[in-house]
């Protein structure tokens, strides 16, 4: 078997083919210090093999990390982890093989299929209790349990992943500059003693997890790491949605003082019932197989979603002083949260004057079966759709009072307006082959002209270009809609970018698919500025800080690799993906490219660093194109949820519920990407409505 071995940071390095004498199959998931693969050893056990990644592996604190994991699960393997069956921490590219154990992890559940009800929840705790008695027993403290760290099993909760585990009685000191765990659910003592941390700092987190499973959130929630440590040093936990019979045991698991909190066997005899009840712990229909094929939506059902309590209001004004402190000591510190006595002269700043808040609306606009779903664009300060019979809407940004409605006998929409020269064209529909000019205070019609009724319109400064099914573009006056120039510029197949100023972009595949010929044009006059040809089946996504973005797809049209074409050098830089990406669709900011596929992956493609920083495998099997903005990449998936993702991290933050229409027309064939202005996110739905959300909290939606 050919060794696991690196070569620096190229695709072949960072995803191999082996790990030891083990081939590397699907990815099963991957976190901050590696890749995940599903794998079978020799007499055909399935194992989870998780892979350092490339550049980690050169690091020898990552590396002593990654042997004191495989040396904390090799201790505490049996019934209830996942036991380790192979490992190499000394490999070029540290491994370590584990039983493969099927069934989604809580946080996985939990964002699926809402909060578990009380039963669920008293079963969660005594699995945990049972779970942490044997680690303890085994000398080890987890420091890190939290919902992607607890598997659910057919028989019981799995713990798995001790990347910063501990013996007990270990005196190893936590680094100066790094926050060791996830802070929502930290001890105290993790906070401000970090080199006292024991076993009831595994009770504490536990705790938290039982929160968040029996509410979808944890007891001390904010988007701010910083005033997460603050709650949890200083505030009582919110318990708002617990079962009121389980509310006293999670509060002594959440006491301040660690002396305070209960044993796993204290636990283990408050939760003894839970284990003999009749109803089984974990209902596995309910989760579908990692193994089965991602792009068949029969096989992973879409989630629903379960609305989350309010949370109550914080002390939080003591926490920006705490923060200067920290950064002030060692940059990105480890985080000291200060105890009661260092704030008590503190003074809280004067209250801000109270701003009108934004309430979420949705508003319904068509009743029709057949294509329900609205189209919307955003300018001149409103929101604009069209669907079925409504050709044109304009919705109050605030309310979603609707300020006029135009009607047509069209209903088949695919498109939405377009914005330019102050007005509001319309595309020609199915048969039609009209672009109409609205007003857009008003409605009324401006002016039209023919097009063909598969033209697409493409605003370029005072013009609009309306591109032809067979290469011909026209651009016309988008003031007047008086026709400037027209030209045969590509043929069948070629698509059209144009950007807010300078050139527009047309990209046209060769007939033997081995080049695509990409030109800059003038919108003046459609003059072809510059051509430039370059290998492979090429798409365009955008353009950003001097250069053009496109997909790379190979034989079968699925996304192998990004390409960025410098405007200025013509130079190319092509940055492969870790694997093809079915049906993609792309949005650019900056010099990072957002990729999402059919089956649900979503990828960051970092085109200046030539590297690709996450991958997150959301649970909408179909969406919309991606949309970037607020420093959260948005879609819309097919029933109607909107998906809110950090773009810097790949995790998601939050979605809506589905909104589905009922009856025989529930497939859409296209979807319409949200729209994000004014720190709202707009989204359309199936079921015909239009609706927005707050783009500050998507936690909340």
């Amino acid at each position: 078997m050919p060794p696991l071995r690196s070569d620096g940071f190229s695709p072949k390095a960072e995803h191999p083919e082996y790990a030891g004498q083990y081939r590397l199959g699907a990815r099963l998931g991957t976190g901050g210090m590696g890749v995940v693969h599903l794998a079978t050893s020799v007499s055909g056990m399935r194992l989870a093999i998780k892979v350092v990644h490339a550049e980690h592996a050169r690091d020898p604190e990552f590396r002593a990390r990654f042997r004191q994991e495989v040396s904390a699960a090799r201790k505490v393997s049996g019934a209830f982890t996942a036991p380790v069956v192979d490992a190499d921490p000394d490999a070029e590219r540290p491994w370590m093989a584990t039983r493969f154990i099927p069934g989604p992890t809580l946080a996985e559940q939990v964002k699926q299929n809402g909060p578990m009800d009380a039963v669920q929840v008293r079963r969660l705790g005594a699995g945990l209790a049972e779970a942490l008695r044997d680690i303890h027993r085994a000398g080890v403290v987890h420091r890190d349990l939290k919902p992607s760290n607890v598997l659910l099993a057919a028989d019981g909760p799995k713990v798995i992943d001790f990347g910063i585990s501990r013996p007990a009685d270990s005196d190893l000191r936590t680094e100066t500059g790094k926050l060791i765990g996830t802070p929502p659910f930290m001890a105290p003592e993790q906070f401000q003693r970090p080199r006292e941390v024991g076993p009831a700092a595994d009770v504490f987190a536990m705790g938290a997890v039982m929160v968040h499973a029996a509410t979808g959130s944890g007891p001390f929630d904010s988007d701010s790491p910083y005033l997460v440590a603050y709650q949890v040093v200083h505030d009582e936990p919110e318990l708002t949605g617990v079962p009121e019979d389980l509310e006293p045991l999670i509060r002594r698991c959440l006491a301040k003082d660690p002396a305070e909190r209960p044993s796993p066997d204290d636990l283990m005899v408050s939760l003894r019932s839970a284990a003999y009840g009749t109803e089984a712990f974990i209902r596995t229909q309910q989760f579908p197989s990692p193994l089965k094929n991602p792009t068949d939506a029969s096989a992973s059902p879409a989630p629903t979603e379960t609305t989350l309590p309010k949370r109550s209001g914080r002390h939080r004004w003591a926490v920006a002083a705490a923060v200067a402190l920290t950064l002030a000591a060692s940059g990105l510190a480890f985080l000291a949260v200060p105890s009661n006595n260092n704030i008590q002269d503190a003074k809280p700043r004067p209250p801000v004057a109270a701003q009108v808040a934004f309430h979420p609306w949705s508003v319904p606009l068509t009743s029709m079966e057949k294509s329900p779903t609205p189209y919307c664009s955003s300018a001149y300060n409103a929101l604009y759709c069209t669907v079925g019979e409504i050709k044109a809407v304009r919705l109050n940004l605030d309310s979603g009072e609707a300020a006029w409605s135009e009607r047509s006998t069209a209903t088949d929409r695919d498109m939405p307006p377009v914005p330019a020269g102050g007005l509001l064209l319309i595309p020609p529909q199915p048969g039609s082959d009209q672009i109409e000019a609205l007003d857009p205070s008003s409605g009324g019609l401006r002016w039209s002209a023919k097009a063909d009724a598969f033209s697409t319109l493409h605003p370029a400064g005072d013009s609009v270009l309306v591109a032809r099914p067979d290469g011909v573009v026209t651009s016309l006056d988008s003031t007047t809609g008086t026709r400037r120039w027209a030209r045969q510029l590509g043929s069948s197949g070629t698509e059209l970018l144009s950007a807010d100023d300078g050139p527009f972009y047309l990209t046209t595949v060769a007939k033997d698919s081995a080049t695509t010929s990409v030109k800059a044009i003038s919108p003046d006059n459609g003059n072809v500025l510059w051509t430039r040809r370059v290998p492979g089946i090429l798409t365009p996504v955008g353009t950003a800080d001097g250069a053009l973005f496109l997909l790379s797809l190979d034989s079968v049209t699925d996304a192998d690799a990004v390409v960025r074409l410098d405007i200025a050098t013509r130079s190319i830089r092509r940055i492969r993906l870790d694997a093809p990406i079915s049906q993609a669709q792309g949005a650019v900011d900056g010099d990072t490219v957002y990729v999402f596929g059919a089956g649900g992956s979503l990828l960051a493609v970092d085109t200046e660093a030539g590297t690709q920083p996450w991958r997150l495998e959301t649970s909408a099997a179909r969406a919309s194109q991606p949309v970037v903005a607020n420093g959260h990449v948005y879609l819309t998936a097919a029933d109607g949820r909107l998906l809110a993702v950090d773009a810097a991290k790949g995790r998601l933050l939050g979605q809506t519920k589905p909104r589905m229409a009922d009856g025989k027309y529930t497939f859409i064939p296209a979807l319409p990407a949200p729209v994000a202005v004014g720190g709202k996110v707009f989204a359309s739905a199936p079921d015909g409505s239009v609706f927005a959300v707050d783009a500050a909290d998507p936690a909340r939606w």
